[in-house]
């Protein structure tokens, strides 16, 4: 792997990080106003940047190695370095950049490599002096990066996470108000995380589609968000398949309050977790038979509390919680009941 050095021929002025994360509960909420439970993830994006005087800006991505050049304030052609140009536009860089990437958050997995990315850019300009924000400030700009330069209309969960969550605890955030609060995991409990080896790719996926069918939901029910449903049976009306849609959105809310409460025991979050799978699978539809078939594996080892897709879907990865000092051997038998794509991402 090439370092910055090797690329630019001089050393960076700053180094920032980020790291992905993986969402316990509340998939596909943060877009209508819900609740989320992410944690981090151990594995970080790295962004190394200095000035090089010129009106163009060079970004390489060291575990790709593809190289990208495109002017001050504007977006790249496309591939990772669009998330490097909106996070340098949105961000005030005024002149230009050599940037140098790398990470090893696991890409097209639903573990947020791209929020990473964008949130590292982005705090690599503050400790650079260009950009003046506090830490929601900047999460919301690269959020707008996904919207403006990428073309995904993401809700706020994956920056927000990267931004605030640490890996061992939960951050329990409120997408409308952006308020947060970290929690423990639940007592005698820890996170294992697979990557099922199908790659999944946002801005293809449908995640698009989804946002605008529960919008509709929303705008049937004259709300302003599905948030603001508190009762399931308010859903049963609407037609399919934004009944399916909605229910989804409100139940998935539910059992994120619930999870929060104090004294929540491994087992009930256990449930809830499957719960969310049921639900992901059959009301949202954005799983994947290669994922349904390693939670199916998770869910009946008897060392696992509860297990789930995670992210976007189509594809990408699983979390589940899992009886504390077991989930190393609780992945690896998993493993073995899959197909050889899929690995252990956590622990």
């Amino acid at each position: 792997m090439k370092m910055f050095e090797e690329i630019f021929g001089h050393g960076p002025t700053v180094t920032a990080r980020a790291p992905g994360r993986v969402n316990l509960l509340g998939e596909h909420t943060d877009y209508q106003g819900g609740y989320v439970l992410p944690t981090a993830i151990p594995q970080q994006a790295t962004v190394r940047l200095a000035p090089n005087g010129t009106g163009e800006h060079h970004v390489y991505a060291a575990d790709l190695d593809e190289h990208a050049t495109f002017p001050v304030g504007e977006n790249a052609a496309g591939g990772f370095a669009r998330y490097v140009a909106g996070a340098l536009a949105l961000g005030g860089a005024r002149e230009g950049l050599n940037v140098h990437v790398t990470s090893d958050v696991p890409m097209a997995a639903g573990l947020s490599s791209s929020a990473a990315l964008e949130v590292a850019s982005l705090r690599a300009l503050r400790d650079l002096g260009v950009l003046d924000a506090d830490d929601e400030a900047l999460a919301l700009l690269a959020q707008r990066v996904e919207h403006e330069y990428v073309g995904v209309k993401s809700g706020i969960l994956d920056q927000m996470a990267s931004t605030f969550a640490r890996a061992g605890q939960m951050l329990f955030l409120d997408t409308r108000t952006l308020h947060r609060e970290t929690l423990p995991l639940p007592a005698g409990s820890e996170v294992l995380v697979i990557d099922s080896g199908v790659p999944r790719q946002l801005a293809d996926s449908g995640y698009n589609e989804r946002r605008a069918q529960v919008e509709e939901a929303a705008r049937l029910l004259g709300v302003p968000e599905l948030r603001d449903v508190t009762d399931p049976a308010w859903v049963e009306g609407l037609p399919s398949p934004l009944r399916e849609r909605a229910r989804h959105v409100v139940t998935e809310n539910g059992r994120v309050l619930e999870a929060v409460r104090p004294g929540v025991s491994p087992e009930r979050f256990g449930e809830l977790m499957n719960a969310s799978h049921a639900s992901l699978r059959d009301d949202y539809a954005v799983s994947h038979p290669v994922v349904d078939a390693l939670v199916a594996a998770l869910q009946a080892h008897r060392d696992v509390y509860g297990a789930r897709m995670t992210g976007a879907g189509f594809g990408g990865s699983l979390v589940a919680l899992v009886r504390a000092g077991t989930a190393a051997a609780v992945g690896d038998a998993a493993l073995g009941a899959g197909d050889g794509r899929a690995r252990r991402v956590v622990p």
